[in-house]
């Protein structure tokens, strides 16, 4: 799993900064999600390796304007991509679909492909082969959600040099192993797949909590996750700030980190006064997290990170 980050600036862009989008690249498939669309986001895209035409899903954390107003020009430059007619699905809150179909109908843009819309509701929304999608309302004064990617339990490690040394012939055999089954083999011999392949591992979770001041919602929801991406719009400082925007200062978004027991914190989504002299500045948002949560790091437009496959949970040796 790969994140990139395409937009970290709050409200408006700067400089330095886009407003918010984040990608997601999922392992072994030639496809592409993102968690928001500010304006801008498709010529982001273009000055990254990600490529339109794997798009697959959008997830909306709310219909703010810096979330949002890159999708339609981003659907209708994909529309423009030679042989590119594979689906698109939406998910956001009420009022996303009117948006959209308005947009397009306005502007008379024709999709050459497929484009659904799902209404977010809490709980799981969106389930595939490998990965599932859940869904929980955070604190920003309009429907808002927060959404968990949380990886399927993963298969043991295939033990390909043990199953040379027993002179197993590779082609579909392999697969058959692989998934536990048992094959038998010309000599006669029977081999169990579960003898070659190790312990199952447990799926990698990525927790994106986009606008929100603190809520419990978001603990309960990035329980034990290996990312969250938590927005830090203010610095501790500002508290007041964040309190009247419904937004997260620094403090806050460690807080959850904390208390939900998650391995890594990325903070994004900061207010441009803290590129500007004379205030707390970036560095000091991050030593504020870093204080309560230390693994703690600040995103930067097409920063990405690599979330590493989980190892097998070692059974405890019992004690007679």
């Amino acid at each position: 799993m790969k994140i990139t980050f395409l937009g970290t600036s709050a409200g408006a862009p700067t400089r330095r900064r886009n407003v918010t989008s984040i990608a997601l690249q999922l392992d072994q498939k030639s496809c592409l999600w993102l968690f928001d669309c500010g304006e801008g986001t498709q010529h982001q895209v273009l000055r990254s390796p990600l490529r339109l035409s794997q798009l697959e899903r959008l997830f909306f954390t709310h219909l703010h304007g810096d979330h949002l107003f890159g999708l339609v020009g981003l659907l209708a430059s994909r529309s423009l991509q030679d042989g590119v007619h594979t689906p698109v699905t939406l998910y956001g809150p009420e009022g996303l679909e009117a948006y959209v179909r308005g947009v397009l109908e306005a502007s008379r843009t024709r999709l050459q492909y497929p484009l659904h819309i799902e209404i977010v509701r809490p709980g799981l929304i969106c389930s595939t082969e490998t990965e599932e999608v859940f869904a929980a309302p955070m604190l920003h004064g309009v429907p808002t959600f927060g959404y968990a990617v949380q990886e399927k339990t993963q298969s043991g490690r295939f033990d390909i040099e043990k199953a040379k040394d027993l002179g197993i012939p590779e082609g579909p055999l392999y697969g058959k192993l692989k998934r536990g089954e048992s094959v038998t083999l010309e000599d006669g011999r029977v081999i169990e797949g579960k003898a070659l392949v190790g312990q199952e591992r447990p799926g990698r979770k990525i927790v994106f909590c986009g606008d929100t001041t603190f809520t419990p919602n978001a603990v309960a929801l990035a329980k034990d996750a290996d990312l969250l991406i938590h927005e830090a719009t203010y610095c501790e400082e500002d508290h007041h700030l964040a309190l009247r925007a419904n937004h997260s200062t620094a403090t806050m978004a460690a807080q959850v980190a904390k208390q939900a027991g998650v391995q890594m914190l990325v903070l994004t989504h900061f207010s441009a006064r803290y590129e500007a002299e004379g205030v707390i500045g970036l560095p000091g948002l991050l030593a504020e997290a870093q204080e309560i949560f230390p693994n703690t790091v600040l995103a930067h437009d097409f920063w990405h990170h690599i979330i590493a496959r989980r190892e097998p949970l070692k059974t405890p040796l019992r004690e007679d």
